[in-house]
């Protein structure tokens, strides 16, 4: 049994952890950063880094001690190094390098895309390779068939906006809040997903991947147009999104033959209306749906520590010169897909 401490900094979440390699988390800290960046409508870059710096080492000792664990008892130091906002990566990477260096320990920089999509993994012990995973995340859109450890291959992307992202932007534009995917969902709950005639781009198309600009500037359109509340232009929206996972995730499966499972994860999949909706999808596949707790789809330190877990045991572990990276694909061999935008 291997022991790994894990640290996130990619975006606006600053957390640590303590896991090990048969799924027992040991301490878990996470600090938050909605307050710094709401008057912003979303995360400021710069504002993100400074408060990872002022937060991350109370977080790191905290997580020691209340696991009663010194740093010299940890197996290697896992981070995220990649892909994020730049400077937020370099701080978590560059105090995971400090830590391996002062404890002797292993570094294991770790794709946070991996963490993710190895996340369900950590919460469901049955889970077994391969399995197709929806990931969609504020950042990225992907269907990936995932056949082990450092092993995707890439089956649609997003060729501009990631689902998240159209969350965030149409939350801003109906004056909804910040962080935008939840704010979306608590509106759509007193509004009719009927109501607004939203687009649902490549919905039955033979392209593989994912649009959501057009939708989100549909968004805009339907607010001032003045027909329409707030609460049914984010069902409506909600409800476009959906379509456009489930559709996209049903043509993926058709190719992901030997899939073990429809598997979900990413900030979006603590959205109940999508994990309702794959959940029915898995069914008349006849696959079981896996998602992690709620907790664990959004940026966290134990699916950093998890993924370095399972790269510890097969022996992947990095130099002190690991880069800090601000686009990292899981296939690097992936086709590329068309569109200025798209996310790797």
């Amino acid at each position: 049994m291997s022991l790994i401490l894990g640290i996130e900094s990619s975006c606006d979440e600053t957390a640590a952890a303590l896991v090990t390699s048969d799924r027992r988390i040991l301490a878990h800290r996470l600090a938050g950063q909605e307050a710094a960046h709401r008057p912003y409508g979303g995360v400021v870059p710069e504002i993100a880094a400074r408060a990872h710096v002022e937060i991350l080492p109370a977080l790191v000792e905290a997580v020691l001690r209340e696991a009663d664990v010194a740093l010299d008892e940890v197996d290697a130091i896992a981070a995220t190094a990649g892909p994020g906002l730049i400077g937020g990566v370099m701080v978590g990477l560059v105090t995971a390098k400090g830590l391996a260096l002062a404890s002797g320990r292993p570094l294991i920089a770790v794709n946070h895309l991996e963490g993710h999509a190895l996340s369900p993994m950590l919460a469901q012990p049955g889970l077994a390779f391969p399995y197709l995973l929806l990931l969609v995340s504020g950042g990225h859109c992907q269907l990936l068939f995932v056949e082990g450890v450092g092993r995707y291959r890439r089956l649609a992307t997003t060729i501009d906006d990631a689902a998240g992202e159209a969350f965030d932007k149409s939350a801003k534009l109906l004056g909804l809040g910040f962080p935008g995917g939840p704010a979306v969902e608590r509106a759509a709950e007193a509004g009719d997903p009927r109501a607004v005639p939203l687009p649902r781009p490549l919905l039955g198309s033979n392209e593989p991947h994912f649009s959501f600009a057009g939708l989100k500037s549909a968004v805009l359109r339907a607010r001032d147009s003045g027909r329409h509340g707030a609460e049914d232009i984010a069902a409506s929206f909600q409800q476009a999104v959906v379509d456009c996972l489930v559709d996209r995730t049903a043509r993926a499966l058709a190719r992901a033959e030997g899939a073990t499972a429809l598997v979900v994860a990413g900030g979006v999949a603590a959205n109940q209306a999508v994990r309702s909706a794959l959940t029915a999808l898995a069914a008349e596949n006849g696959l079981p749906f896996v998602a992690p707790p709620l907790w664990l789809c959004t940026d966290n330190a134990a699916m950093i520590a998890w993924a370095g877990a399972l790269r510890y045991e097969q022996g992947l572990v990095d130099g002190l010169d690991a880069p800090a990276r601000a686009r990292w694909p899981l296939d690097p061999d992936a086709e590329k897909a068309r569109g200025a935008g798209v996310k790797a």
